[in-house]
């Protein structure tokens, strides 16, 4: 009798296992096991703004692990060798963070294009028409739109970060501690909404880095805490707000 060959099929979309990376301070970021898929909406806690920023790195392919390994689809990316290899991996993936660069003096309509399109001034009708959308996804007001980036808020700011982050239809969000600097658990509460409604509408999945406890119980989704001493992560539970619901 002959077996059947043996067909290797891919991991979950992000696998991590015995991670350990040193970012600037005396202990490293350890996770033991990780998995997350592109369907999952996961709030993680317990990483400093350091850490949050290496494990974003580390998952999109920017930097490698000092010990342990970091899989995409089943692949380490250690054996990404191309920048060609490194941006197929990166497409996967959207990212909200505080880093990104916003064109301050420009309209925030102008911000939310330039994913999609080099001619922002004259913007093209059916351009416009898609960064409403966006807009409308990540919660912002349309009105916000031809005020100028510097004059947004840090709740409004996170928005367009989110807007930005799923003009391509990535299979997952990035979201490296996203409420930093609100000014309220009110404003906390209303991003955790906007994405949960966000994910649910356009079908992605996310994986929030953030400790704010209003804006993970209003996102909704599984709930995991790292111990940074043993890189153990603690759950999943999941909150189960009546608007919320269970996945």
């Amino acid at each position: 009798m002959t077996s059947a060959p043996d067909v290797s099929l891919p991991g979950p979309l992000i696998e991590i296992l015995a991670l350990s990376k040193q970012y600037g301070r005396a202990d490293p970021l350890r996770i033991a096991e990780l998995r997350v898929d592109a369907a999952d909406r996961v709030v993680m806690s317990g990483l400093d703004a350091g850490a949050a920023e290496t494990f974003v790195h580390l998952v999109t392919g920017a930097a490698l692990p000092d010990e342990g390994e970091v899989r995409i689809e089943g692949r380490p990316t250690r054996e990404i060798e191309t920048d060609a290899e490194w941006l197929t991996s990166l497409d996967r993936f959207g990212l909200v963070t505080h880093r990104s660069v916003l064109f301050e003096a420009l309209p925030v309509a102008a911000s939310l294009a330039l994913p999609l399109t080099l001619s922002i001034d004259p913007m093209p009708p059916e351009i416009r028409r898609r960064v409403g959308e966006l807009a409308a996804l990540a919660g912002l007001d349309e009105a916000r739109l031809d005020a100028p980036a510097s004059s947004l808020a840090p709740a409004d700011r996170a928005r367009v970060h989110l807007a930005r982050a799923i003009a391509h239809g990535p299979r997952l969000v990035l979201l490296e501690r996203p409420t930093e600097g609100f000014a309220s658990a009110a404003e906390g509460r209303g991003f955790g909404d906007a994405l949960r409604r966000a994910g649910e509408a356009a079908g992605f999945g996310w994986l929030a880095i953030s400790d704010d406890e209003s804006f993970a119980r209003a996102a909704g989704g599984a709930r995991l805490a790292l111990s940074p001493r043993t890189g153990a992560l603690a759950g999943p539970r999941r909150w189960c707000w009546p608007w919320a619901g269970a996945r």
